[in-house]
């Protein structure tokens, strides 16, 4: 499979702790940078394709479990932070 050369920018970004927790667990599940796995979910979600089989959506489901994600869909864009 050919490669496509591109520039990276270094950012922080701030994401629900369990949320991040999956996210970690599937990036090394699938043995793919925390970064790769993200660029890789918002270039399927651009051209509106679902990044994941049903396999790998198994073991998501799982990880959510382990790291007690109770979040989905609907809760996207109403999330607030907890006082500190």
């Amino acid at each position: 499979m050919p490669t496509t050369l591109v520039k990276r920018t270094q950012t922080g970004v701030r994401i629900e702790s369990s949320l991040l927790k999956v996210l970690k667990g599937l990036a090394e599940y699938t043995d793919l940078t925390l970064g790769d796995l993200l660029e890789g979910i918002v270039l399927h979600a651009f051209e509106g394709k679902a990044p994941f089989s049903s396999d790998t959506r198994a073991v998501i489901e799982r990880l959510k479990e382990v790291y007690g994600c109770q979040l989905t869909a609907t809760d996207s864009h109403r999330l607030v932070e907890s006082e500190p």
